[in-house]
């Protein structure tokens, strides 16, 4: 009977989960103080879940814009610098053979946000142009994936997401300070996008060993930390036209 028990559960978490000899040492021999194996079962767990996450994370941001109808308050420079962030992380990844629960949310963030940088052209009257951009990043996307382009690039545009990261965070903050509200800004994906950063931390270090990769979402974490404090100090704020059509 244990053994019947024991190979649903098996199935379940191995290797998804755990390697088969943590698996053994929590479920066989029952040392569930076992610390190594427990961080791996955490690491794992939280990745896999940052992971789902990220399939719902900017799904507010984009069906706010889509009700107003507006991307008033989004900076389109920072979105494209987090798109080249994300992508940069994506190639980084599969390039090096990272397990895909250490950086598959960068996938699901990444089509996201092309999408936001689509109805934010789109939305200013520059559908045409929003066109052209998804074209050439699908090109430049084909690129880097392929053969032709050498280790070492992809290494420099995984180190050059510091500074994408920082200067696109610091240009929304400007604009938001700018604007005194925060405008389409979605609560909701800031919120979720700092949690997973922090989360990110810790799997980078486990799942990785990758300092490089650990680093950034250190930074990213700060970023988005400064973000989603202004959203709560401009929580009931409002854009300026939309008080003058209440008056």
């Amino acid at each position: 009977m244990a053994a019947e028990a024991d190979g649903p559960l098996k199935r379940v978490l191995v290797p998804i989960f755990l390697p088969e000899e943590c698996y053994d040492q929590l479920f066989v021999q029952w040392d569930l103080l076992h610390v190594p194996c427990l961080k791996i079962l955490l690491s794992k767990g939280l990745g896999l879940a940052i992971v789902a996450g990220s399939l719902l994370v900017k799904l507010p941001q984009v069906f706010k814009i889509l009700r107003a109808k507006s991307a008033e308050g989004l900076s389109l420079q920072s979105v494209m610098l987090e798109l080249v962030a994300l992508t940069g992380t994506m190639v980084y990844s599969i390039t090096n053979n990272f397990p895909f629960s250490s950086w598959g949310e960068a996938l699901f963030l990444m089509l996201q946000t092309i999408t936001i940088c689509f109805l934010i052209m789109h939305y200013r009257g520059q559908t045409v142009k929003g066109v052209a951009f998804l074209a050439c990043y699908a090109l430049v996307l084909l690129v880097l994936m392929s053969p032709l382009t050498p280790l070492v690039v992809i290494t420099l545009l995984q180190a050059s997401n510091v500074p994408a990261v920082v200067v696109g965070k610091l240009l929304q903050a400007a604009t938001n300070y700018h604007n005194g509200h925060t405008g389409q800004l979605s609560a909701i994906t800031v919120f979720l996008l700092f949690g997973g950063s922090l989360a990110r931390i810790f799997t980078s270090i486990q799942e990785t060993g990758d300092l490089l990769m650990a680093g950034i979402f250190v930074i990213s974490s700060l970023c988005n930390g400064l973000i989603a404090a202004q959203v709560l100090f401009y929580w009931n704020a409002k854009p300026p036209h939309k008080k003058k059509k209440e008056e």
